[in-house]
């Protein structure tokens, strides 16, 4: 599922070739999944199999240093020693990570996250193997009757990539609002409405968060509502819209196994002042299935699917 070819106009997703530096090339190919600069100038890339060193290619200080503004510069942020840490979205949805020392203590950290060339649908994912655990029928059945989608996995399992294929089947004539923290998912639909959480500036005015951006989201009537990734407070607010009236909605969470769900989901209520009692009992009538996602030497794969259940105990278990 990552044999395609890469674009032949002078862009990597969207944004000038040149624009990268020395990791032009590298960028441009459309298996790449990831790209890191560490600190002491080595290069690593992840094709889908895992990060592995890029050979010839080193990246001095100086020129890192260079990259990591420049491209936090097209993202419209500025990246110095007063704001080391930035996170920004480019072109069609290239999210670059920059670190400048002295929060990293061996040189500047980039850390390139990069869309697929062509987005894949079901059927392509379908075709590399992802399915062949969790059948392909099931799963569209859950977007066929409007049921409540939890997407789970590590980081880098694909779950951004999933999502998106699995939105694109929605009948056209319904409204997907999508919340992301930094915006990367890219759904083949008509009618999409995106919008994106705002950091605060230098003075910490400004922010918008994802809570606030679920409270938005339901003034603008969607038929899915759908939260990017769900790391906080925004929890709550999903919970709450799905529980009153919102079905054939989504979300993805990082977990390592389906067994951990429960306790990510009770630990992000906790942040949300929820307790574990209320988040067991919204969390099993918002979802109603949870689709757990891994990587592996082969590539990605639907590893499970499971539901959200209340233990013996009244506390949150998932079911498979």
């Amino acid at each position: 599922m990552e044999a395609f070819v890469a674009r032949g106009d002078g862009l990597s997703r969207g944004i000038p070739v040149a624009e990268f530096g020395v990791l032009g090339e590298v960028v441009s190919e459309a298996g790449v999944t990831d790209v890191f600069v560490n600190g002491d100038g080595s290069v690593r890339v992840d094709r889908g199999a895992g990060a592995v060193l890029l050979d010839g290619v080193r990246v001095s200080a100086a020129a890192a240093r260079e990259l990591a503004v420049r491209l936090i510069g097209l993202g419209g942020r500025h990246v110095d020693e007063a704001v080391p840490c930035i996170d920004v979205r480019l072109g069609d949805g290239v999210r670059v990570h920059a670190v400048l020392p002295p929060v990293s203590t061996g040189g500047t950290l980039l850390s390139l996250r990069l869309p697929h060339v062509s987005r894949l649908s079901l059927d392509d994912l379908d075709a590399g193997g992802f399915f062949a655990e969790v059948p392909l029928a099931g799963v569209r059945e859950l977007v066929a009757r409007r049921a409540n989608v939890l997407v789970t996995g590590a980081g880098g399992s694909g779950k951004t990539t999933f999502l998106a294929a699995l939105l694109s089947t929605a009948p056209e004539h319904e409204r997907i609002v999508v919340l992301e923290d930094v915006a990367e998912l890219r759904i083949e639909h008509p009618h999409v409405v995106a919008l994106e959480a705002r950091q605060a500036n230098l003075e910490g005015a400004g922010g918008i968060g994802l809570d606030r951006l679920v409270r938005e989201a339901l003034r603008m009537r969607p038929d899915r509502l759908v939260v990017g990734e769900c790391r906080g407070a925004e929890l709550r607010e999903l919970l709450a819209a799905l529980n009153t009236g919102h079905d054939g909605g989504a979300g993805t969470l990082h977990a390592n196994s389906l067994a951990d769900v429960p306790a990510r989901l009770e630990a992000l209520g906790a942040l949300a002042g929820m307790t574990p009692d209320a988040v067991a009992r919204q969390a099993v009538s918002a979802f109603d299935a949870v689709l757990h996602l891994e990587r592996s030497p082969h590539g990605r794969r639907l590893a499970a699917r499971g539901a959200l259940a209340l233990d013996r105990r009244g506390r949150l278990a998932v079911q498979t």
